[in-house]
């Protein structure tokens, strides 16, 4: 990780295999079509309303701050993405799964259905747009598979040894834990975590997840709902 020179507007890109392997055509099959903003290096701490030069100077500190440059580790970079959302919203959209830690056996399956608190005037909605589940370590599932509409998923997850994480699409996710033991070792227990991000809100939750080398009860725990002040 280093930081750009911030005196003038830069854009900083880092390309996947297949990114590359697009750009290389050099026939214009490269088009970008999606993009997403975040904020992850910024500290609103340093936003100063009692700046003795005035208003003009009470983002000064943060706008003079270094920038990071890109890089390509999904669980370190745009965690705090931008979003847009309805004039006059007094509360942040926040999701809730039903449950605090995702439990499975060797080859046990489990689902995870999100559900988004105060978003759109609804306290409790399922996202016209779906949401991204990203699990943490690939490796540990036999299938990951998002489900309902524009959903995606890997009923087979293949290990290269270049990414450890994936990322699937839908209303709701469908897992199912390794059937090997070969990655336990001495261990009666792996974990790795589960993020969900709600395409329309924005919202984010992260959980644990554990396989265990024997089946074991799937963990859900209600938890109270409480809305976060904008």
């Amino acid at each position: 990780m280093g930081y750009l020179d911030n005196s003038s507007v830069t854009v900083d890109a880092i390309l996947t295999r297949k990114g590359r392997e697009l750009l290389s055509r050099n026939d214009g099959s490269f088009q970008i079509t999606q993009f997403a903003l975040g904020d992850d290096e910024v500290d609103y701490t340093l936003y100063n309303e009692s700046h003795p030069d005035g208003s003009q100077f009470f983002g000064e500190a943060i706008e003079n701050s270094p920038i990071i440059e890109a890089f390509p580790d999904e669980n370190n970079i745009m965690i705090h993405k931008l979003v847009t959302l309805p004039r006059g919203t007094t509360k942040l959209p926040i999701l809730q799964i039903g449950s605090t830690t995702v439990k499975l056996g060797l080859g046990q399956q489990n689902s995870v259905a999100p559900q988004t608190f105060n978003f759109a005037g609804v306290n409790n909605t399922v996202e016209t747009s779906g949401y991204l589940f990203t699990i943490a370590d690939r490796r540990l599932l036999s299938s990951f598979v998002g489900v309902g509409s524009n959903s995606t998923g890997v009923s087979t997850i293949p290990f290269t040894g270049e990414r450890l994480g994936q990322t699937v699409r839908g209303q709701s996710v469908t897992l199912t834990g390794i059937n090997s033991t070969t990655l336990f070792g001495n261990n009666t227990t792996l974990t790795t975590t589960l993020t969900v991000t709600g395409l329309d809100s924005g919202a984010r939750i992260t959980v644990p997840v554990t396989i265990s080398k024997t089946v074991t009860a799937t963990s859900f725990t209600k938890t109270a709902t409480k809305g976060v002040t904008a």
